[in-house]
């Protein structure tokens, strides 16, 4: 077995531990081990994704027990980029928090910080749907005490709010789970896809019920509609390189549709097959349109990126409803995209509200911010990427969810929903950028003589680089689409085609 698989599950899970118990009381030494643990999984991750571009499906067996019966951790293309993916947008937001000394604001970031990794990487390689719910389990928790880190009653309540929700949505993962195993016998992903195609015809209601609800859990992580209220009121009021490194998040939700859906109620699963294509598609749809409404209608400066994040999970699902390999590709490419732009607005909102005197970030005039030629062109690149004009990678994925598009019978639908809330973010952004920047000397000249003292403002070198390494990444995203597509199409192949993965799970059974 390759031991790698597991690093990246089990280094941050031994990080979080050491950071409470041997470095609690320095911040000093928690970032010594915290930023050369993340670097550490950037390297696993590399090397995870070059061993798997061969397009071998490796399996590491927990305790040497095999599938079906012990815990499996999986790797292939779709798993080693989603890990790559975690890894380069953690240590950005790392670095950031350091930086800024977001970090030291509150108790215990590094260790949670951790947890949230260990999270995210295992739901990313597990085999089984059980483990799956528990990396979700682990989230919850460590995403729960970064969300409220730094305290305060708005952070609290809307803390509170995301941690109901979610419980609701791992009390109803679980009845997924129990009616899922009574009616196949296992949780293994891989065996389940196997048994599925062999069930009686009298258990397809019972699974189509537990396909279902599986459905109604992920949106939830994902943010669909209509339950997507709790993301606008967790990320605007979580910290802001809190609320960038949950940019990933929504994509676990994603990940998880895209795995079950292909793996397990792919095209050989009988009537049961491509389950989710008729309820996903419409959601996605309305998450897209109230998505960019939002950006419009919104009045803060983190409410409005958090309805953006909103409206990109809207454009990604809708490419994955498609459920044909070329709309897969579409969708793996703009979720890279939109992790990078989700989290490089998050960044730069933050700079701003930095440098605002702490007005909660209303979009209303002011005066201008120290630095604010910088920030401005941090914030109108940013909001490029989110809107996907051209030149940046967004442009490129909406071209390719558009073109996989054309041959659904809902094309119409999708290209004016699409085209029609770009137009609609596009003009969101544009005012809340004039509104934040070129408004700042339109205002009375009462304040304008009088310059509003913000005091001392705090150092923007290291951040706008963090910032901007973000912004880099859509460009260099963009430049080299090609060979990025073509490692996508290849992901989407092995997704189509899940012989591979469950010959490998199961092959030594």
């Amino acid at each position: 077995m390759n031991h790698w698989i597991i690093a990246p599950v089990i280094l941050p899970a031994v990080l979080a531990p050491l950071l409470v118990l041997v470095a609690r009381h320095s911040l000093s030494l928690q970032r010594a081990l915290s930023l050369p643990g993340v670097v550490a999984l950037l390297a696993i991750a590399v090397a995870l994704v070059v061993g798997a571009s061969d397009g071998d499906t490796e399996v590491y067996e927990v305790g040497n027990w095999p599938a079906p019966f012990g815990i499996v951790l999986v790797l292939d293309r779709l798993s080693a980029l989603m890990v790559l993916l975690t890894a380069i947008l953690a240590l950005a937001v790392l670095a950031y928090a350091v930086l800024t000394g977001w970090d030291s604001r509150g108790r215990n970031f590094h260790p949670l910080y951790q947890f949230q990794l260990m999270g995210i990487c295992g739901a990313f390689m597990t085999g089984d749907i059980f483990n799956l719910f528990v990396f979700f389990e682990v989230l919850l928790i460590a995403s729960y005490g970064l969300m409220v880190h730094g305290g305060g009653p708005m952070r609290l309540r809307a803390g509170v709010q995301y941690v109901v929700i979610n419980l609701a949505g791992s009390t109803l993962f679980l009845f997924a789970l129990g009616t899922l195993y009574g009616v196949t016998g296992t949780l293994n992903m891989a065996d389940m896809a196997m048994r599925v195609r062999e069930l009686p015809a009298g258990d397809e209601a019972l699974l189509r019920a537990g396909g279902l609800m599986l459905l109604v859990v992920f949106a939830i992580k994902g943010a669909l509609v209509p339950i997507h209220f709790w993301l606008p009121g967790t990320y605007a009021n979580a910290p802001a390189p809190v609320a960038a490194l949950f940019a990933i998040m929504t994509k676990v939700g994603a990940y998880a549709i895209l795995r079950v859906y292909t793996l397990v109620f792919g095209g050989e699963a009988g009537t049961t097959a491509w389950l989710a294509a008729d309820w996903l598609l419409p959601a996605s749809i309305l998450t897209l349109i109230l998505g960019m409404l939002g950006v419009l209608g919104s009045r803060n400066l983190m409410r409005m990126i958090a309805f953006a994040t909103i409206g990109s999970v809207g454009t990604l699902q809708i490419a994955l409803a498609l459920f044909t390999p070329e709309a897969t590709v579409a969708a793996l490419y703009y979720l890279i995209h939109s992790t990078f732009s989700t989290a490089a607005l998050f960044l730069v909102a933050d700079l701003i509200l930095e440098r605002r005197g702490g007005d909660g970030g209303e979009l209303r005039a002011a005066p201008s911010i120290p630095y604010s030629g910088l920030i401005a062109a941090l914030f109108f690149t940013a909001a490029i990427g989110m809107t996907g004009m051209p030149p940046l990678s967004g442009f490129i994925g909406k071209l390719m969810v558009l073109g996989s598009a054309q041959d659904s019978a809902q094309m119409p639908l999708i290209w004016t929903s699409i085209l029609a809330t770009s137009l609609i973010a596009i003009v969101g952004f544009a005012r809340a950028g004039s509104t934040l920047f070129w408004k700042a000397a339109a205002v009375d000249g009462a304040a304008a003589s009088s310059a509003i003292d913000y005091g001392p403002p705090p150092p923007i070198a290291g951040p706008a680089v963090v910032t901007a390494i973000l912004l880099a990444a859509m460009v260099l995203l963009a430049v080299f689409a090609g060979p990025v597509t073509g490692y996508l199409e290849a992901t989407a192949a092995q997704l189509y085609d899940p012989s591979g993965y469950i010959d490998a799970v199961l092959g030594l059974r």
